[in-house]
Formats: structure tokens, C-alpha cells, sequence
């Protein structure tokens, strides 16, 4: 059987955002189930592809394969990024601001790296801990599927593609990341942090 993933809802969905307009989240939402969508298509067809053919060149088990790094990394980071929407902002607590101020010395200079990543970024941001350093990194990518760092779970996802903010603030995705800033849920976030908390070094 081929893997199946289905669109989820998410509370940013059912509520105003500061800054970030509905018809944004829903134009936002069509992109991602599009994801969805393209991911089931491409494992089903994966199930039936002829393996006798592959070659690096080219072969019909190649494009599959790539194409699914992006439409499911196109699922899992907007899941993310949809999932720790619609908070009030304000700053971590515990042991994530904790690691935040030992990796960038303050919350204040994390937050400057992350919007400065993100004006830099043709595509996401993510925050992720390196199990390797045992530190948190604000990681640049330019697509989906580009760049990934290898054993670093991602906790926080920044969409800079500009499907994510032109409606609402042009060109202005210092403005747009400002806006994110405002409505982002750190207990969320948090919760992501949670499993990493026992292994923290």
C-alpha cells in the first residue's frame, strides 16, 4: 500500500491574524493540499514504477523520487509553519529560551538572525537543534528540498516564498516576518522542543 497523507486543519485557519490576511491563509492553504495531493500521486506511482530502468541520467524511478522531496517537503514544512500560527507572540520560556540564548547570546540577537535569514532565504527558515552540536541554528533553504541538515530536527519554520506574504505587504517581507513574529504560538513551538529536552546536552 502507498503512503497516504491527508490535508490537516489547523487553528490560524479559524481566527484573524495580526497582519496576515484570511484570503493570504487560504490562498496558503490550496498551495499546501496541493502538496498533499502531488505526495499520494507520486507514492502511488512509485508502487508500479519499473526499477529495471533506472539510471542516473535520467529514468522514470529518478524523477519520482526527486519530485517527492519536494511535494512532501512542501507538506512537512508547511505543517510546521500552519501548526505554530495563531499566537499572540511575546517571547519563549523554559528551557527553549534557554537554548536560544545560549546559541545566539539573546533572544533579541536570534530574533535579528532569523528575520535577516529570512530576508536572505529564496524559500524557508527553519529553527532546528543539531543533535551533532547540541545547539539551535536558524538553517537557510531555498526550496523545499534544498539544503537539509542532515540529524537537526526542525522546531520552527519560517515560509518565505512569496506566495506567503505579497498580498499583504508587496515586496515588504521584513514587514511579513515582523507579522509572523506577532502571531507565532511558542507553546507550539515548545512542543516540538519537547522530545529533544531529555537529550539535551
Amino acid at each position: 500500500m502507498p503512503q497516504t497523507y491527508t490535508a490537516k486543519q489547523f487553528k490560524a485557519f479559524s481566527q484573524e491574524l495580526d497582519g496576515i490576511s484570511k484570503r493570504t491563509m487560504e490562498e496558503h492553504y490550496k498551495l499546501y493540499q496541493g502538496y498533499v495531493n502531488k505526495t499520494n500521486e507520486i507514492f502511488t506511482k512509485l508502487e508500479t514504477v519499473d526499477k529495471s530502468t533506472a539510471n542516473q541520467t535520467y529514468s522514470d524511478i529518478r524523477v519520482l523520487k526527486v519530485e517527492l522531496t519536494f511535494a512532501l517537503g512542501g507538506v512537512k514544512n508547511h505543517e510546521i509553519y500552519f501548526d505554530h500560527l495563531g499566537g499572540k507572540g511575546g517571547k519563549p520560556e523554559g528551557k527553549l529560551m534557554e537554548y536560544i540564548e545560549r546559541a545566539y547570546k539573546s533572544y533579541d540577537n536570534w530574533v535579528a538572525d532569523l528575520k535577516a535569514t529570512g530576508i536572505s532565504a529564496r524559500g524557508w527558515v527553519w529553527l532546528a537543534y543539531d543533535w551533532d552540536s547540541g545547539t539551535l541554528f536558524n538553517y537557510l533553504g531555498d526550496a523545499q528540498n534544498s539544503f537539509p541538515i542532515w540529524n537537526a530536527t526542525p522546531i520552527l519554520a519560517l515560509d518565505t516564498y512569496e506566495h506567503a506574504y505579497y498580498i499583504d505587504f508587496g515586496t515588504n517581507r521584513g514587514a511579513y516576518i515582523d507579522a509572523f513574529m506577532r502571531n507565532l504560538d511558542w507553546k507550539m513551538v515548545d512542543k516540538r522542543f519537547e522530545p529533544i529536552k531529555p537529550f539535551l546536552k
